[in-house]
């Protein structure tokens, strides 16, 4: 069966309170290495805790984190709420 394709936005366009995937880090090795320190890397689960400026304050598991804007704009994640609509709307009985 084929997976349905999501739209991965940036993490810098969530509402508060939103749970994201992270499926994809546009940039290069420093910024995937820094992430993986504060333990966010692609797959992980975010929410948005805060709106700072340009940066969020965002929740990783038990860990809440401070990313500035030109990292949160690079991050590229799907919303979780939309990808589960899309899978109940689509027959998939995952759970």
């Amino acid at each position: 069966m084929q997976q349905p394709a999501f739209e991965a936005l940036s993490l810098a366009l969530l509402p508060v309170g939103t749970l994201a995937r992270v499926v994809e880090i546009r940039g290069g090795r420093e910024l995937v290495r820094k992430l993986l320190a504060l333990g966010i890397r692609i797959g992980s689960e975010v929410r948005v805790e805060h709106h700072r400026g340009r940066g969020l304050v965002v929740s990783a598991g038990a860990t809440r984190v401070a990313l500035g804007g030109g990292i949160v704009e690079k991050l590229m994640v799907v919303p979780l709420a939309a990808a589960d609509e899309r899978s109940i709307a689509q027959g998939d009985d995952r759970a």
